[in-house]
Formats: structure tokens, sequence, C-alpha cells
């Protein structure tokens, strides 16, 4: 974890840090570090310092390339690398990086800050600017403890949270005077202030390779990645869900363990207490894992584990996932991987993960269903218009949370490249897509990274290559929707390597519970907290309509508030995270 400042007046007081934290000052800097990578260098009068954590995954490659630049690498550790590579390349680094990371650089030469994130934001980074000072963490409830700010919500803010949420706007928080480094860009701080710089974007161009080539190029390239992250010298495993992008993960993993000599692939999933009671079919949700599962661990030998929660443990567990992400996330979805990670962590170190195929490669409904797709706003999250009269009455005549939403969503879309070569269609889609990667994908890359790193555990998702994202963004719908599919083509790509019942497969989203125990559990919580007058959640919502979603067992919010998972418990769950949310940060709210 990131924690850190500079001030940039010498004879400021900089914070020191307590609690496990060791430390490092000198001059006009103070980073603290745990769990992250510290390192200094001196070099012609200059200390160039890094506080980094993350995962290199072209070390190998970048090491190299120094080398033969002539400098001497003592190790190989990663810190060493980047700071050296800085050295070598300046502001340019990022652009030759492949992994996930934050990390930060202070140039005692120049009094500046290099701040930087990886290309999809797996890592978190968050600042803070008073008066002088720069405040970063990783965490935003460390970076409130250490720059001892009081935290405020504006307008925005009530409409990130209501509006938008569990997503949030790239670069911003729920809270005014708190902000995050954009995926793919790096932020500079000196005595001219903070300037932020985007590094990569996708990039639009024809694509000229046949439906052979394009299949072999993505073979190859999904083989890469997966191969890049299972090199490590822990343990590592993978999630298997008999899911279409999990099993292809799980094959290639499968396959670099044999070619390593590493022994059978352990593999989990999740599962929960009297599911195979009370599981309920739905568009979204269209079947249940085991019987997929078991057709992948016996075509690879996998040693398969099933991690069954219970009830009691998903509720129990919806603040420490709120705090975890440090904001209201999706509720029990949330938690529930939060306690699968932990319990997973007791025997492996590492996971891979199907995440974002689905992104990349068109997985989801409104990609194909006229009524999102052509929904003029986020497709999985269309009921904004519904959800401004959960707001109470005060804030309904302030906020308004559509006017909010289209801004976001068509600033969102100016910033689309798009080709007059291209079909219509293809734009189209295109469109959907760069929504897809830039929001939906980041809710879930966050509760991946936050949930598995609360429990000491690693998510590494193979399918946010940057390379391979970069390659899939050029084809044309027609191909990348082979056979009318959803991923169509990521199917036909391996329809000869995995058994024709996973080709086959409808997507089904990570599972949630069915077990009526959860509904009446959540019911029990929200109706506490609404007839307790003292409860903060009061300031933003309307009891009313919160009873009424209660009373209605969450029917009174017909369609999910986000994505596919969210509605009735989930729902409800989601309220009471707003709550805790609120309870735990206090925000000062100025509309």
């Amino acid at each position: 974890m990131i924690l850190g400042c500079v001030d940039l007046e010498k004879d400021s007081h900089i914070p020191i840090p307590s609690g496990n934290f060791n430390q490092y000052t000198e001059d006009n800097i103070c980073f603290a570090y745990n769990d992250s990578e510290f390192g200094s260098i001196k070099l012609n009068h200059t200390v160039y310092s890094i506080l980094y954590t993350g995962n290199l995954y072209n070390r190998k490659e970048l090491k190299n390339e120094l080398l033969s630049s002539g400098f001497s690498i003592d190790s190989d550790s990663e810190t060493e690398i980047i700071l050296k590579a800085f050295i070598n390349w300046g502001y340019s680094l990022p652009k030759k990086l492949n992994g996930i990371y934050g990390f930060v650089i202070w140039n005692s030469s120049r009094k500046e800050l290099f701040m930087v994130r990886d290309h999809f934001g797996i890592k978190p980074l968050y600042y803070t600017i008073q008066n002088d000072s720069i405040f970063f963490a990783s965490r935003v409830n460390d970076l409130i403890k250490y720059s001892k700010i009081s935290p405020e919500m504006n307008y925005n803010g009530i409409c990130e949270l209501m509006g938008i949420g569990p997503a949030h706007t790239p670069g911003t928080t729920l809270f005014s005077n708190i902000f995050e480094i954009k995926p793919a860009h790096f932020g500079i701080y000196n005595s001219y202030g903070f300037h932020a710089e985007k590094y990569w974007a996708l990039q639009t161009k024809p694509h000229e390779d046949n439906l052979r080539q394009t299949c072999e190029n993505i073979s190859d390239l999904l083989e890469d990645a997966i191969n890049k992250q299972m090199f490590s010298d822990k343990k590592v495993c993978t999630f298997l869900s008999g899911g279409l992008d999990s099993s292809i993960i799980t094959y290639y993993a499968s396959k670099y363990n044999t070619k390593h000599n590493l022994g059978p692939l352990n593999t989990y999933s999740v599962d929960y207490v009297d599911n195979d009671k009370n599981f309920v079919k739905n568009d979204f949700q269209p079947n249940s894992d085991k019987s997929y599962i078991d057709i992948m661990k016996k075509k690879l030998n996998t040693n398969h584990h099933t991690v069954m929660i219970d009830t009691p443990e998903l509720a129990d567990n919806l603040e420490a996932a709120m705090l975890a992400r440090d904001f209201p996330g999706m509720a029990d979805i949330d938690s529930s991987l939060l306690v699968f990670c932990d319990k997973v962590s007791k025997e492996n170190n590492i996971s891979l993960t199907g995440e974002c195929a689905d992104e990349v490669f068109a997985g989801y409904p409104w990609f194909f269903r006229e009524d999102l797709a052509n929904s003029n706003t986020f497709p999985w999250s269309t009921s904004y218009l519904s959800r401004q009269k959960f707001l109470n009455k005060d804030l309904s005549e302030k906020v308004d949370l559509k006017t909010y939403v289209d801004f976001r969503y068509n600033e969102s879309l100016s910033s689309i490249d798009l080709s007059n070569s291209d079909s219509d269609e293809t734009n189209a889609k295109k469109k959907i897509t760069y929504l897809t990667l830039n929001w939906f994908m980041q809710t879930l890359i966050d509760r991946s990274e936050r949930m598995a790193s609360s429990a000491n555990f690693e998510i590494r998702v193979p399918f946010c290559d940057y390379r391979l994202v970069q390659y899939v963004w050029n084809i044309p719908w027609e191909i990348k929707a082979l056979n009318g599919r959803e991923k169509g083509l990521l199917r036909y790509v391996m329809k000869d390597i995995l058994p024709s019942e996973i080709i086959d497969r409808k997507k089904s989203p990570y599972p949630k519970t069915y077990n009526p125990t959860y509904l009446s559990r959540v019911k029990d919580m929200l109706s506490k907290i609404v007839n307790d007058s003292s409860s903060p959640i009061h300031n933003i919502v309307d009891k009313n309509e919160i009873q009424d979603l209660i009373d209605t067992d969450g029917k009174s919010f017909s369609f999910p508030w986000f994505g596919q998972l969210m509605t009735g418990p989930q729902l409800m769950a989601y309220f009471i995270q707003i709550n805790m949310w609120l309870k735990k940060y206090n925000p000062i709210i100025k509309l």
C-alpha cells in the first residue's frame, strides 16, 4: 500500500504516519510503506526515491534493456528496475510497462513528484492537495487519516452515489476534495502545481487480418498474457466457474503447470448454501455452474475446490466489503468475493480469473439487446430516472440525477476515437465497448482488487492485458460477434480446444445467493436503519421509498440497479452499505 506526502515548503511540518508502517523522510518528503516496496538512488547529487506496489509482467525485458544501456541491476526487484527505468526514460516510462502498478517517484533536484497508475487502473492511487502539500495513498481511508482532512461531498458526489454508483466517474471520488489518478495517466506535482497526462489510449486503425490470422493472434496474445501472469514464486490457482472465460484461463494455466512440472492446477469455485434448492433462472443468469465445472475439472484433471458461503457470512461482511472498497459497492456481490478470497488464501496466494473478457469480446446483454444498446445512457444502469425517487424531498429539489448522468455519458462518448472506414454497426458497438471498458469494467476491477487485497490475496486478470485489448478493439463487429453470439469470436478461437458444452454455454455472471434467509436478513438490517431517526442515510434518501423497497421484497425497483445482479436483496444491501459509509466517513455535505 502506498502512503506519503510531499510538501514544497521545506520548513512546513510533514506528519509521520502512525501504525504498522516503515517510514522514510528526507527534506520535504515523507514516504510510508508496509506491504509496498521502497527504494532510493542517489545519482549526480539527485536523489530518486520510489514507493511502488504492483506486478510487472515484462520485468525481464526491461531489465535486459537497462543492462544493454549501461545500467547495473543488482537484483530482480521490480522496484529497482522501475526506478532505474525512470532515470533512463523519464516521463515516457509508463509506455514501456506491462503490468498492474501504482507508484510515485520523487526527484530531489527538480523537487518534483511523479505519480502513475497502470493502463486499466487495477491498482488504486488517490491524492488530495492542501496548500503546498500533496498527500497520496492507495486507500482513501488512510489518505483521510494521514492528511487529517475533513471529507466533503458536493452536488457531484450525491449524483455519483445515487445516479452513477456503484460505478464512478474516472478521476473522481464521492468526496469533492479527494481525487484519483485516472487509469493510463500519470501526474506531476511541483512548484507549478499539479498536472495530469494520459500516456496510453486505444488507437483506432484498420483491421487487416483475415479470420484465421485474427484467431491465431488472439490465441497467441491470450496465452502470452496468461503465461506472464502465471510466473510467480508464490502458489497460483484459477477461479473456475465453468463459463467460457474462466475455462480459457484454466486451460492455459493448466498447460503452463504441465510444461513447468508444477503439478495439477488448483481451481476454485464459489457457491451458496441451499442454492441448489433456491436457484431461479432469469435472462441475466440462465443456469448454475456445477455441471460445467465438472466437465472442465475432468478434462484438465484440476484439483478443484468448491467454497460454500452461507447467508450470515454475506451479511456480516457487508461493512468489511465497503471498507475494503472505501465506498459503497456491489453489496453482497462484493462481500461474497471477500469471503471467497479469504478462504482460498489459506491454500494459495494468487488467482487468475476470467474477469474483463465480457468487456473486451462483447459478452454482455447490452451489446445485443436493442432496448439497452439504444437507451442513450449507460446500458448497465438504465434506471437512473427511477433512482431519483430515492432522494429525500430536500435533495430531490436540488439534485437532478438525469442531467448529471447525461453529462457524464456524453462527456465519455465525446472522447472515443472512431473511423469513417468502419461500418456504422462497428462504430455503434465500439461506443458501447468504450463505455463498458472505461466504466463498467472499472467497477468490477475495483471490486476484484479491493476484496482480494483486503483478504491478503491477489487476483490477476489476463484478459485485461492492454495488448490484447488494443488488438480486439479494431476487430469489425461482424467478426467479433461471429455467428451472432456474445463473444462469438472468442468461442470460435477456442472451439477445437474446449468441450462443446463450454463453447455453447450462454454467459452467466458471478453467482449470487438465492437463499431466502439472506433476503430476510437484509430486510431486517435495513428496517432497523430506516426506523432509527439518527441514521445518516436519512440525510440523503426518502424514508418512504426505502420502506416500500423493504415491504415489497425489493420488487418496487423492478430492474437491476446496476449490471445484471443488483436486484431485490442486493439493492437493499447497497443502501445498508451507504448508511455504513456515511457513518464511517461522516462527510460534510455542501450543495
